[in-house]
C-alpha cells in the first residue's frame, strides 16, 4: 500500500477550528490513536505529517512506531509573520528569526523544514491566490538556510510564478502547486523535486455547495491536465492527500488521492506514485 506523503494529524477533515482547539492546552492522544490506528488498518506504513504549532505532529512522530508507521514531521510549518500559515505554523519577521526557527526544529527532532510560500487557492474566484509573493531573493534564503543546517524542504507554494521561485531555490518537494503552467512544469520535471498535488483537496469540494461549482470544477480540471502533463513531461510525482483539510478525513483522504491520480494517470499509477515515495522516504530526514 502506498503512503500518504502529506497530512495533518492535528487536524480532522471536518472542522478545522475544533480539531486544533482540542490541542491548545495540551496534545490530546486520542485523535491521534484513533488516526494512526486507521492508518494501519489500511496498510499505510509512511507518513510524512505537514507539522504544527501545537506539538500533535510531534507527538505523533512518537507514538507512531507502535503501529508500524515510518512517521516524518517537520514539528512545525515556517510562515512570514502576516501571511498566511498563522493558524498552524510559527512565523518569523527576519532571516535571524527564521534561522531560530530552524535551530529549534532540529532541537525538537525535525526531519525536515516546511515552508509556506505563498497562500492558498480561493475557491470562489478562479485564478486568485490569497497574499502577495515573497520575493525570489528571500525564497532562496530561507531554502539556503535550511539546506545548509541539514534539513530537506517541503514547500507549500500555489500559482506559478511562485513555483518557479521556489523551485529555482532548490525545494526538494512541491505540495500542492495550483495553478502551475506549462513553463513551470517544464521546469519541474527537469529539477529533482518531488511533486505531491494534493488534488483531492480540491476534488471532494465538488458538490459540497460550500463554493462556486463552475469554478471548483474548472480547477479540478485544470490541476487534473497539469498533473497528467508534469507525468508526460517526466516529472517525479507523490501521494499526498493533505488529510486533514476539509472533506479530506484521515483514512478516506488517501484512497480518494489514489482513486483521483489513477484516473488521471492511469493503470500504472500505482507504480509511478511509488517512485516519487520512495525519493521522499530517502530524502526527507534529517542529515
Amino acid at each position: 500500500m502506498l503512503g500518504d506523503c502529506h497530512i495533518h494529524l492535528a487536524l480532522d477533515g471536518y472542522d478545522y477550528k475544533a480539531a486544533l482547539g482540542r490541542h491548545r492546552e495540551t496534545v490530546d492522544d486520542t485523535p491521534i490513536h484513533a488516526a494512526l490506528d486507521r492508518y494501519r488498518e489500511l496498510g499505510i506504513t509512511f507518513l510524512r505529517d505537514g507539522g504544527d504549532k501545537f506539538g500533535v505532529s510531534r507527538r505523533a512522530k512518537a507514538l507512531a512506531p507502535q503501529y508500524g508507521i515510518d512517521y516524518r514531521s517537520p514539528i512545525f510549518p515556517i510562515h512570514r509573520r502576516g501571511r498566511y500559515g498563522s493558524f498552524i505554523g510559527r512565523g518569523y519577521d527576519d532571516l535571524h528569526e527564521y534561522r531560530q526557527l530552524v535551530a529549534e526544529a532540529k532541537a525538537q527532532g525535525a526531519d525536515f523544514i516546511k515552508l509556506m510560500l505563498s497562500g492558498i487557492m480561493d475557491f470562489s474566484h478562479f485564478g486568485v491566490i490569497s497574499d502577495e509573493p515573497l520575493p525570489p531573493s528571500e525564497v532562496h534564503d530561507l531554502v539556503a538556510i535550511a539546506h545548509d543546517a541539514g534539513f530537506p524542504v517541503m514547500a507549500h507554494v500555489n500559482g506559478a510564478d511562485r513555483m518557479a521561485a521556489a523551485l529555482d531555490a532548490g525545494i526538494d518537494s512541491l505540495e500542492h502547486g495550483g495553478y502551475a503552467n506549462d513553463e513551470v512544469l517544464h521546469q519541474l520535471a527537469e529539477s529533482k523535486t518531488v511533486w505531491v498535488p494534493t488534488l483531492v483537496t480540491i476534488a471532494n469540494l465538488r458538490g459540497a455547495g460550500r463554493f462556486p461549482e463552475e469554478d471548483v470544477q474548472r480547477l479540478t480540471r485544470l490541476h487534473m491536465n497539469n498533473i497528467a502533463a508534469a507525468h508526460r513531461y517526466g516529472a517525479i510525482i507523490a501521494l499526498g492527500s493533505d488529510a486533514g483539510a476539509w472533506r479530506v478525513p484521515h483514512g478516506s483522504g488517501t484512497a480518494d488521492e489514489l482513486a483521483l491520480l489513477t484516473e488521471v494517470l492511469g493503470p500504472e499509477a500505482t507504480e509511478i506514485l511509488q517512485i516519487g515515495e520512495k525519493f521522499l522516504q530517502e530524502r526527507f530526514s534529517f542529515c
